[in-house]
């Protein structure tokens, strides 16, 4: 017999087994190796460049992560994924009315068809219906959060609102009249320091500090339906309706000038009025019109990328703008050919555990 060669994986014993237990995880017994064949193999231990088997899933797996889960019987991996999926449905259909907070704290609030001055909370499981707001009314400006928010101008039958109305997380009171009566504003900011911004017809900048609204700087253009966020000194305007045009156009606010941004939008609409959620570096877009489209963006600070489509396509919805792109809601608005809907969708946007066999 030539010489034996001593391998990793097939060590020769002098009795003409082989001994296969340095590279599997004492497991399979070396008498269990015969010359040619495994005899009687039932399990075997991980082994460089494996998956590995755990009996159960890891507390803190890290992207890119994979394992076997001995008890299920499933192959896991850790991966990022982005994705709408569906919530539970508004207790009515509403669109053009305004929307604040997150997945497991919104409210929603008036809209479309009158009358409407329902004031309702999510939870992230159910809708709870309470105080109503003081003004029956629809395409206004919407700022702030589920405790205290804003909800200003907006559509009264033909004419525009100059009123506004705070909610303290009870009860809606009156808030100071803005200067400018108008309707498709989009708002940014918080209750003590929101702003309103354009309107049809108007290009206005109005700031609210819980009171009293004053004049800020405007537009650079009227402009009407477009997505808002950020805050009073640090905030963002992407799209919208021009005269005779959308526009993908992304500004920004420093609480007095507004700046074109060299990235736009992929997609040009407006009906965006209460939505838009985030900051000038972290923001969202979903939905629109003219034409109709359920495209979601996210802007990060220099472009926007393109995600997954909304499930219903529709306008005038209402997100949780006080939320963030990560973790977003879109609750209502309208479908082709202008339908209310009720649906409620959510986005998920983070590192999570998928089966993949």
């Amino acid at each position: 017999m030539g010489a034996r060669t001593r391998g990793l994986a097939n060590n020769v014993l002098s009795s003409g087994k082989l001994d296969a237990t340095d590279a599997v995880s004492g497991v399979i017994p070396a008498s269990n190796i015969a010359n040619a064949s495994l005899t009687s193999a039932t399990s075997y231990g991980s082994v460089t460049g494996g998956v590995p088997q755990v009996a159960s899933d890891p507390p803190s797996p890290a992207e890119g992560d994979i394992w076997y889960n001995t008890t299920s019987g499933q192959i896991k991996f850790r991966a990022f994924v982005e994705a709408w999926s569906t919530g539970t449905n508004l207790p009515i259909s509403v669109d053009q009315g305004g929307g604040v907070g997150t997945q497991t704290t919104a409210l929603q609030f008036a809209g479309l068809p009158p009358p409407k001055q329902q004031t309702l909370s999510y939870d992230g499981t159910a809708w709870t219906t309470l105080n109503p707001i003081g003004e029956d009314k629809a395409q206004f400006a919407c700022f702030g959060s589920p405790s205290a928010a804003v909800a200003a101008t907006g559509e009264i039958g033909p004419a525009g609102s100059n009123n506004s109305e705070n909610w303290n997380g009870t009860s809606w009171t009156s808030g100071g009249n803005v200067s400018t009566a108008r309707n498709q504003a989009a708002g940014f900011g918080t209750q003590t320091a929101g702003a309103i911004a354009g309107g049809v017809a108007s290009s206005a900048i109005e700031e609210y500090n819980g009171t009293s609204w004053t004049s800020g700087g405007s537009l650079p253009s009227t402009r009407y339906g477009g997505a808002a966020g950020g805050t009073q000194t640090a905030g963002i305007h992407a799209v919208g309706q021009l005269p005779g045009s959308v526009t993908n156009e992304v500004l920004y606010y420093d609480g007095s000038t507004w700046t074109a941004q060299p990235g736009t939008a992929n997609v040009a609409r407006a009906g965006m009025q209460s939505t838009g959620a985030g900051t000038q570096t972290a923001f969202g877009i979903y939905g629109g019109s003219n034409p109709y489209t359920g495209s979601t963006e996210f802007w990060d600070g220099t472009s926007f990328t393109v995600a997954s489509d909304l499930s219903t396509t529709r306008a005038s919805g209402h997100v949780g703008k006080s939320g963030t792109p990560s973790s977003g809601i879109m609750f209502g608005g309208n479908t082709p050919p202008g339908a209310k809907v009720a649906d409620v969708e959510e986005w998920t946007s983070a590192i999570a555990t998928t089966i993949v066999g």
